[in-house]
C-alpha cells in the first residue's frame, strides 16, 4: 500500500513532469538545448532532487528530453517525441491557437479517416457494427451538446478500432483525446439534422460491408465538417490568430527558460 507522503511525492513529481512538459512543447526551451540545471529546478519549485529526477525521468520516457551524465539534459527535436502519448497531446493542445491545431487534425483525419472507414466496412464483425452503431444513437438521443460530443467521439473511434488492424488503433486512441475540442467548436452550429444523414450514411456502408460507399461517405462528412468549423470560426469568433511556426512558438528572448511565478508552484 501506498503511504500518505509516498502519494504526495508522487503528485508533486506528476506536477514538476507537467509544468516542464508543457514548457518544452511550448517553446520556452528549444530542440538540442539544455534544461535548467536540477538545482536550479529545486530551487525554482522547492522540491527534491529526488522530485526532480523523477519527473525528468517522466519526460525522458515520452521522449521530450535525453539526459547525459555530466552534459545534461537537452531537449529532443520534435520529430522524436511520442506524439500519441496523451500528456504531449495535452500540451500540444493548451499551447497551440486553436485554428492551428485544427487545420492539423482535419488534414490526419482527411488522410486516414476514408481508408479507415473501407477497411471496417470490410473487416468489421457485428460487435464493431453494434459499437459504431451505438455511438451513432447516443448522437441521436443526446440532449446536450457535451453528450452529443462524447457520442460522436466514439463513432469515429469505433471505426478505427473496426479496421481489426492494430496499426490504426494508436490514431483511434489519439483521436479520443484530441477530437474533443474539434467537435466541441463543430457541436455549435445548426448542421446537425445534416451531421446525422450522413453519419448514418457512414454507418450503413459499413454494416452492409461495401468499401466503396464507406469511402465515399467519409470523404463527405470530413469536407462538410470542415465547412462547417470554417464557418462556426469565422461567425462566432472573428479572425483566427496567427498560426506559430511548426510546434512550438518561441517566446520573447528576454524570458528565462521555465521561470515561474508563485502561482505556478505545485502544491501537495
Amino acid at each position: 500500500m501506498f503511504t500518505a507522503s509516498e502519494t504526495i511525492t508522487r503528485n508533486i513529481h506528476g506536477q514538476i513532469a507537467d509544468r516542464i512538459g508543457s514548457g518544452i512543447v511550448r517553446g520556452d526551451v528549444g530542440p538540442g538545448e539544455l534544461l535548467p540545471s536540477e538545482l536550479r529546478i529545486c530551487e525554482l519549485w522547492n522540491v527534491s532532487r529526488t522530485v526532480v529526477r523523477e519527473a525528468i525521468r517522466t519526460l525522458t520516457g515520452k521522449r521530450l528530453v535525453q539526459s547525459r551524465a555530466k552534459s545534461g539534459t537537452r531537449v529532443r527535436p520534435p520529430e522524436e517525441w511520442n506524439w500519441l502519448d496523451q500528456d504531449v497531446l495535452r500540451w500540444q493542445m493548451e499551447t497551440s491557437d486553436v485554428d492551428s491545431y485544427v487545420a492539423k487534425l482535419f488534414q490526419l483525419r482527411c488522410a486516414v479517416e476514408p481508408a479507415a472507414a473501407s477497411l471496417a466496412a470490410s473487416s468489421a464483425g457485428e460487435p464493431d457494427v453494434a459499437r459504431i452503431r451505438a455511438g451513432y444513437d447516443g448522437m441521436v438521443a443526446a440532449q446536450n451538446d457535451a453528450d452529443f460530443v462524447s457520442a460522436d467521439i466514439v463513432f469515429h473511434e469505433s471505426i478505427y478500432f473496426a479496421t481489426r488492424n492494430e496499426f490504426f488503433w494508436p490514431i483511434a486512441q489519439m483521436l479520443k483525446h484530441t477530437l474533443r475540442k474539434n467537435f466541441t467548436i463543430a457541436s455549435g452550429g445548426n448542421h446537425r439534422p445534416r451531421a446525422f444523414i450522413e453519419h448514418r450514411a457512414l454507418l450503413d456502408a459499413i454494416a452492409a460491408h461495401d468499401g466503396d460507399a464507406a469511402r465515399a461517405a467519409a470523404v463527405v462528412l470530413l469536407a462538410h465538417s470542415i465547412s462547417d468549423v470554417v464557418r462556426i470560426r469565422d461567425a462566432g469568433m472573428g479572425a483566427p490568430p496567427a498560426a506559430p511556426h511548426g510546434p512550438r512558438a518561441r517566446p520573447d528572448a528576454s524570458r528565462e527558460p521555465l521561470a515561474l511565478g508563485a502561482a505556478d508552484v505545485p502544491s501537495a
